[in-house]
């Protein structure tokens, strides 16, 4: 498939969207996710992120994890993405290691204060010997998070939000929230904007959702499609991203676990720094 964006800065992991209520569900979903919060159990998840460009369409983050869930809410996740980028996508840098990074799964593994990023990108840092690298925070998700589902319906508080003012749709809810709003309610989703904090105009896009409930009012799939400005400001105008999330297993057993500490570095490989900015070809993403 031909290029969908040339170059879409990797600032500002904005955009989002939300959930709500089924259209004839007599539970409350807010409530029915809550009931969910027992220690050592959790869901699943699957995520695809779409880009749209001028009529063309491609696939650029698929993602799956797991959260674990305490009396108060996530306790702990394990989460796997990887852009749909092939080494030829990066032309006469194809063997660079930014191209291996970006052509590499990675994996963020939180549990309590603490989160550990592996392969992808945190594989070009890492000193010798080691596999993980340790950051504080309890919601950071690595580069692909940045682009991954903005709507957290494992928060309470967000998942109340998104159902204020929402309408009701075939199995659920559907609405409308700003990147502003989210960023006030939503702690995952200031987190994974950790690139970039949205300015101006990018504040102010919009991101539309539509939520799907099973019998007991807990989300199944949520769907939210936003600008790709909300973003990057200088985003292709017109251009937007659609995330597919699936939700299953909701109160299997869970057990999420740190990575053995000899496997773990808190530091940088020496002179290696944490990027503050990156630019990424978006482009030849295979549907």
């Amino acid at each position: 498939m031909k290029r969908i964006i040339t170059g879409l800065a990797l600032a500002s992991a904005a955009t989002l969207i939300t959930a709500t209520p089924a259209q004839a569900a007599p539970k409350n979903p807010v409530a029915a996710v809550k009931k969910q919060f027992v220690a050592g159990h959790g869901v699943k998840f699957v995520d695809r992120t779409t880009a749209v460009e001028g009529g063309v369409r491609g696939i650029l983050v698929r993602r799956t994890g797991t959260y674990q869930f305490g009396r108060s809410g996530v306790t702990a996740s394990d989460i796997t993405g990887k852009f749909a980028f092939k080494a030829s996508d990066f032309g006469e840098a194809a063997d660079s290691e930014m191209a291996k990074a970006l052509t590499t799964p990675e994996r963020a593994i939180k549990v309590g204060k603490s989160t550990y990023l592996s392969g992808g990108l945190w594989g070009t840092l890492l000193p010798e010997g080691t596999t993980w690298l340790k950051v504080p925070g309890t919601t950071f998700g690595g580069l692909t998070d940045v682009y991954g589902q903005p709507l957290n319906i494992t928060e309470p508080a967000t998942l109340k939000t998104l159902l204020k003012g929402a309408k009701p749709a075939p199995g659920g809810y559907a609405g409308k929230i700003t990147v502003r709003d989210l960023r006030e309610v939503s702690t995952s989703f200031r987190a994974a904007q950790w690139l970039s904090k949205p300015k101006g105009k990018m504040l102010k896009s919009v991101i539309s959702w539509r939520i799907t409930l099973d019998g007991r009012g807990l989300p199944t799939r949520l769907v939210s499609t936003f600008p790709m400005t909300a973003l990057a400001a200088d985003a292709p105008k017109g251009a937007s991203f659609s995330v597919d999330t699936r939700f299953t297993g909701w109160g299997s057993k869970v057990s999420i676990k740190a990575p053995s500490a000899d496997e773990v570095s808190t530091n940088l490989d020496e002179g290696e720094k944490l990027p503050t900015d990156l630019t990424i070809p978006l482009g030849s993403i295979a549907h």
